[in-house]
């Protein structure tokens, strides 16, 4: 790791080495090394205003990354991230050819020798003016970056198959927005083990998810039913629960629909799972995502592809809405019209129902809960006071027994009676 003897011309060299990246070249654009490559120029071409400039910046990289202690850590992070044809193959379960394994290869090597390049050494090569400059460190990167990064062999490779590359190997969750996939960076960290209620919808959905994992058939899913009963929140637990055997989850507004096919498309040249969702979907007359999502779960002339199901919940069981002055039209076919209506619901291969509970189910979801957080009051008073919490509302949920307990826990927390 030590480079004794650090000059001037072995700063060029390593420089020189970084624009000459191949496989890699796209690291060269993230923030850190980026920084470190204009930070290497400036000290090999003496460049005093632009060094200090650059060490700044890669100072200030680092710390936002929580990273002081590890330049290889933060590049690493880059590393591992990029899209290129190497990690493709790798996730794809591919062996690349020995012509592209050489050229990843000599960029992992460039980029590892600049990546460990103590900051003492570079700093005493800068003259006098450079020593109060402040140091970064050097600490071995997480595995399966911790040895020098040209002499990675199968652990790259299980990591690539297991994380996928690109953008999806450093992220689970993504939107969807008019044309670009961008990346859910605080998602939402519900599990399976805290929904209460509705065991047997929950099975089955985590049963068809199983089975698109493992390589089985699999069907597109519709949850509908009552609001506030966890339908979105099944969706999303599912994602946390599996994201570490390769599931991503990419959202998409019901009003982008109509790109829906771009969608795909594209995700099915990308060797992973995905599950597009679609929440709180419902259509109305003459809108031109009815059509765009029927023909993609079942209809159109390009088929759906293997790894990627339709996730989407809806308050209604026809997804197009319908009104009595729309059924009291003068169209000849009327009943063709209304089979359409309620069509695309059909296309959903599983359909799982959640409805409000009932008194009794509702206040064993709210012992559920209040034992999850360790409430400690006694179970009359809780339960008193959870009825005297819904009649307020006028309706029993899940979701207004998880606010119950959360308002509970804050009265408790204050000294306060139920």
């Amino acid at each position: 790791m030590a480079h004794t003897g650090l000059t001037r011309e072995t700063l060029r060299k390593m420089w020189l080495g970084m624009l000459s990246l191949s496989i890699y070249r796209n690291v060269l654009k993230r923030p850190v090394t980026a920084a470190l490559c204009a930070l290497l120029e400036a000290a090999a071409r003496e460049e005093e205003p632009e060094l200090f400039r650059s060490w700044g910046a890669l100072c200030a990289l680092l710390a936002q990354k929580n990273r002081l202690n590890s330049l290889p850590g933060a590049m690493a992070e880059e590393v591992l991230a990029d899209d290129n044809r190497f990690s493709a193959a790798l996730s794809a379960k591919e062996q690349p050819d020995h012509y592209l394994r050489d050229m990843a290869q000599r960029d992992l090597t460039v980029l590892y020798e600049a990546a460990v390049l103590p900051a003492e050494e570079l700093r005493a090569l800068c003259g006098t003016a450079a020593q109060t400059l402040p140091l970064w460190g050097c600490a071995p990167a997480p595995a399966p970056m911790d040895v020098p990064w040209g002499q990675i062999g199968e652990e790259l490779s299980a990591y690539h198959a297991a994380h996928g590359c690109g953008r999806f190997s450093s992220h689970n969750a993504f939107l969807w927005r008019a044309g670009h996939i961008l990346p859910v960076e605080h998602p939402d960290p519900i599990r399976l083990s805290n929904l209460k209620g509705y065991e047997y919808q929950r099975r089955i959905a985590v049963d068809n998810t199983l089975a698109f994992l493992n390589g089985f058939e699999a069907n597109n899913m519709l949850l509908y039913g009552d609001r506030g009963t966890g339908k979105s929140s099944t969706v999303k637990a599912l994602l946390n629960e599996y994201a570490p055997k390769g599931l991503r989850m990419i959202e998409m507004p019901k009003e982008f629909l109509h790109q829906l096919p771009d969608l795909t498309g594209y995700l099915a040249g990308i060797p992973m799972k995905f599950i597009v969702f679609i929440d709180d979907l419902s259509f109305s007359d003459n809108d031109d995502n009815f059509a765009a999502l029927k023909a993609v779960l079942e209809g159109g002339l390009a088929s759906r592809p293997e790894n990627v199901l339709i996730y989407a919940t809806s308050n209604r069981r026809h997804l197009l809405r319908e009104t009595f002055s729309g059924r009291e039209g003068d169209e000849v076919h009327r009943g063709d019209t209304v089979q359409e209506a309620v069509s695309l619901s059909d296309r959903f291969g599983i359909s799982l129902t959640f409805l409000m509970p009932d008194k009794q189910r509702f206040l064993d979801i709210v012992e559920q809960i209040a034992a999850d957080h360790g409430l400690t009051v006694e179970r009359q008073e809780l339960l008193s006071a959870a009825e005297r919490w819904v009649l307020e509302r006028g309706a029993r949920s899940p979701r207004y027994a998880r606010q119950f307990i959360a308002d509970a826990q804050a009265k408790l927390a204050r000294g306060e009676h139920l």
